[in-house]
């Protein structure tokens, strides 16, 4: 089976058909490796590594989900997370979350395709790029896109992720 046929993949070109966005779904590529980190995928796309969306999960103190797009060129910080969607404590989730939750693996975690939608922050330093690039449902997959098409996808909230000195 090829990557552009593994279900994760396929129900992500599925959601981004269904979505309008049509271009992104046939803009599907497929990496010759797997790039289960923004540098990696920078690196084997030629861009900047902070036009790469990561798609972070993240578990809240009650155990909702909250996905997080963030530019691939800094890290969320947690605490500030947790302020912005009024709980007290955010942290990484763990490989079977993350499985439970978007249907897809770390490293090609998709900002859609999931069993549920999920509450999505968008990274607002994705708009510093006019195409940014986020993860198709597998670690070797990835589709062209831009900040608003995210946040219109998702129906997320544009936050800045990490805090400003």
């Amino acid at each position: 089976m090829s990557s552009l046929e593994h279900p994760a993949v396929a129900k992500v070109a599925a959601a981004l058909a269904e979505a309008g966005q049509h271009d992104a779904a046939t803009g599907i590529r497929i990496l010759p490796a797997e790039a289960r980190t923004a540098a990696l995928a920078a690196a084997a796309l030629g861009v900047e590594v902070g036009a790469i969306a990561n798609s972070l999960l993240f578990r809240t103190d009650n155990s909702v989900p909250l996905l997080v797009l963030t530019s691939g060129a800094h890290r969320a910080d947690t605490g500030l997370l947790a302020r912005l969607i009024g709980t007290e404590r955010v942290e990484m989730a763990d490989p079977e979350f993350v499985k439970q939750h978007t249907g897809q693996v770390i490293g090609g975690v998709a900002p859609i395709g999931h069993p549920a939608p999920l509450r999505t922050l968008v990274d607002t330093a994705l708009r510093g790029h006019p195409v940014v690039w986020a993860a198709a449902g597998h670690a070797k997959s990835v589709y062209p896109t831009t900040a608003d098409d995210l946040l219109a996808l998702t129906g997320g909230t544009p936050v800045e992720v990490v805090e400003t000195p």
